[in-house]
């Protein structure tokens, strides 16, 4: 059981507040460090625009296409995408934390799993995040591949190493400069791409004639395959990204637009883009039809501006992915700053790149990323979400960054209950997966064999993760909330006045310990007050 000595007994700062500026094109220094609350510019609409500026890419009419291909027809694929974007809510939710803490994705996860248990979530995510900045640089030289055969001309192996390599130099350039630049300059290409989708919906809608609309019509059991598909690559697979981008804005932002802001951001241009995907198949008959983004046999006026703006967006979006990546190796503990994070990814990333492009299956390798990632998110993000409940939404920030002891040290720095319900609820997510097409990882648990080949891995995965770190944890994480709530620790700030009465309630034999309570202006009522290691309490 975590006591007031342990709380207060810090060893040694991983992550405190760091100071700097934050414009376009100043590089950003800060990796996994506290931001301070003086020092957080971002409003709501940068978010909104933010996630907007990734998601308004070429990736999602692949996505679209892709669950066409399974086997859906155009309708169960509707059904699919819309279902399926309202799980951007998880994105929104999952963003919350960014403004109370002030601090990334997997430092916050630091609360439920522990310093060092935290380890291994973080070790699935940069996989993750490593894989979709492969999905990313392949597209791109597909891209550039399609180009090049516009022209009658084809490119060799040396040629695509060169592209590849190119790719892999210029990818690294936005994620290495840092936050204030990718909100910038994502949201300038939305507006571009928007005019884009416009055009694009124009050249394709008219040729998807109602008889295509009505192909191949596939059970109902094997339509949750695409969901699930819809679901990895949106809400739930950003689920892991979100702080990181929502740690910049004010602390007393209203959650509730904090939660729109992202929710909205990444839901909108999903929806509008995997519907157009979709119908781009149903004309071209291709997944690789949405690569180009619309058959160019009828649009050959279009192909060019096309594919020279599809690239930019092609790199933004993996700008998301290598920005998380960094911060993310620094939270599992590797020694680096955020910037050389970055560059070890850019060197995996690209020598993966090539084994995917020479190996040629990417279609089927994609798939089978987007299948097999659930099962480790869902749980986690139950785990994450429920946490964040059980907290009322307050952490102790400086516990989050502290290398040794604190609120979240527990034992030794390890939380068996969260290890516990995460990989049960991984277990639980592969009983129930149909990923029978994802060669060479073909594999269908036995729940869905016994359901006509039913995927909902991710959700069983998430309800499985969640309700056992609930019945783990429920009490731990109370005494833990009492502890942050009196000031149990010398990281600890005092929590906000719930009454005007409170200081004059007598005091309690511990009270010449704990510092007098603040009123705050960026805490609302009864929401405690992060930590701050640069300031000693107020007396």
């Amino acid at each position: 059981m975590t006591t007031v000595s342990d709380v207060a007994g810090i060893r040694d700062m991983e992550a405190p507040e760091s100071h700097e500026g934050y414009s376009l094109g100043q590089l950003e220094q800060r990796g996994i460090e506290l931001v301070p609350e003086n020092e957080r510019p971002m409003k709501p609409s940068g978010l909104f625009w933010l996630w907007s500026g990734a998601i308004w890419n070429v990736e999602f009419l692949v996505y679209g296409a892709l669950i066409v291909s399974f086997g859906l027809s155009f309708y169960q694929a509707v059904a699919a995408i819309l279902i399926g974007n309202v799980f951007y809510m998880f994105l929104g939710f999952a963003s919350l934390p960014g403004p109370e803490t002030g601090t990334t994705a997997f430092m916050v996860s630091r609360a439920p799993f522990g310093r060092n248990g935290n380890r291994a979530p973080s070790l699935f995510n940069w996989i993750t995040q490593v894989g979709f900045e492969i999905e990313g640089i392949v597209i791109i030289v597909l891209v550039v591949e399609a180009m090049f055969s516009r022209e009658g001309q084809s490119i060799n192996t040396v040629g695509k190493a060169l592209i590849i390599i190119g790719a892999v130099l210029v990818q690294f350039i936005m994620p290495f400069l840092g936050h204030a630049t990718i909100k910038t300059i994502l949201r300038y290409l939305s507006y571009v791409f928007i005019v884009v989708f416009i055009i694009m919906a124009f050249l394709v809608i008219p040729h998807a004639h109602l008889s295509a609309l009505h192909g191949a019509h596939t059970s109902w059991w094997l339509w949750t395959t695409g969901l699930v598909l819809i679901v990895s690559a949106g809400g739930l697979g950003w689920t892991e990204n979100a702080a990181d981008y929502s740690r910049y804005l004010p602390r007393d932002t209203p959650k509730s637009r904090t939660f729109w802001a992202a929710t909205l951001g990444g839901a909108i241009p999903s929806i509008l883009l995997e519907l157009l995907g979709a119908a781009a198949f149903l004309v071209g008959g291709s997944a690789a039809t949405a690569v180009t983004g619309l058959p160019s046999a009828f649009a050959s006026w279009f192909f060019w501006p096309f594919m020279i703006l599809a690239v930019p967006q092609l790199f933004a979006i993996n700008t998301i992915d290598m920005y998380s990546s960094g911060v993310t190796l620094q939270a599992i503990g590797i020694p680096l700053k955020r910037w050389g994070c970055i560059l070890v990814d850019t060197v995996v990333s690209g020598g993966i790149t090539a084994l995917v492009i020479f190996k040629g299956n990417f279609y089927t390798d994609l798939a089978a990323f987007l299948n097999y990632i659930v099962i480790w998110l869902g749980a986690w993000f139950g785990i994450f979400a429920v946490d964040y409940l059980l907290r009322r939404g307050r952490y102790d920030r400086v516990s989050l960054a502290a290398k040794r002891g604190g609120l979240y040290w527990r034992n030794g720095g390890w939380n068996w209950k969260a290890l516990i319900a995460l990989f049960a609820g991984m277990f639980a997510g592969m009983m129930w997966i149909d990923a029978a097409f994802d060669k060479p990882l073909n594999y269908s648990g036995p729940l869905s064999n016994g359901t006509n080949g039913m995927d909902l891995s991710w959700i069983f995965s998430l309800l499985v993760g969640a309700v056992i770190y609930l019945v783990l944890s429920y009490s731990s994480v109370q005494r833990e909330n009492e502890l942050l709530l009196t000031g149990g620790g010398l990281a600890m700030a005092p929590a906000a006045p719930v009454a005007p009465a409170a200081p004059m309630a007598p005091a309690a034999p511990a009270a010449p310990m704990a510092p007098a309570e603040p009123a705050s202006s960026s805490d609302g009522p009864g929401m405690g007050a992060a930590g701050d290691p640069t300031e000693a309490p107020p007396g």
